[in-house]
């Protein structure tokens, strides 16, 4: 019996084997495609408009060749209109460039867990027929 009267022992609870310690969880928690994909989108886009309009505005001598994007970018050219359309394009690549990084981490991460579990489980079980 423990001190309050309960009638509960005086121990720990002690956590199921599967439990996984906080922050390794966070740690390992699956990275969301979508919103990776959105976040690293609005980054390239921002840094092809910025660039752009820092080249439009400045003209920095030596210019930075900022026309060699429209062989990437369809329609791109150094100019407002031109800006906005390398800020699409940027924006689709950087989302399909951060949505792939996301799926392949996820899967890196799923199939680590895994071996890890899997090793684990034969661990357990290697001394199974020493007790029938």
């Amino acid at each position: 019996m423990s001190a309050d009267g309960v009638g509960l022992p005086n121990q720990e609870v002690e956590l199921p084997a599967e439990a996984i310690p906080g922050q390794l969880a966070s740690v390992l928690a699956p990275l969301d495609r979508r919103a990776l994909g959105v976040a690293v989108g609005a980054v390239c886009a921002l840094a092809i408009l910025l660039l752009t309009a820092v080249d439009l505005l400045a003209r920095p001598e030596p210019s930075l060749n900022l026309e060699l994007l429209r062989h990437y970018f369809f329609g791109y050219s150094v100019s407002w209109t031109g800006a906005l359309v390398g800020a699409a394009w940027a924006f689709g690549f950087g989302f399909c460039a951060g949505w792939t990084l996301a799926l392949t981490r996820n899967l890196i991460i799923a199939l680590w867990i895994f071996i890890i579990r899997g090793r684990h489980e034969i661990a357990a079980t290697r001394d199974f027929l020493d007790h029938i």
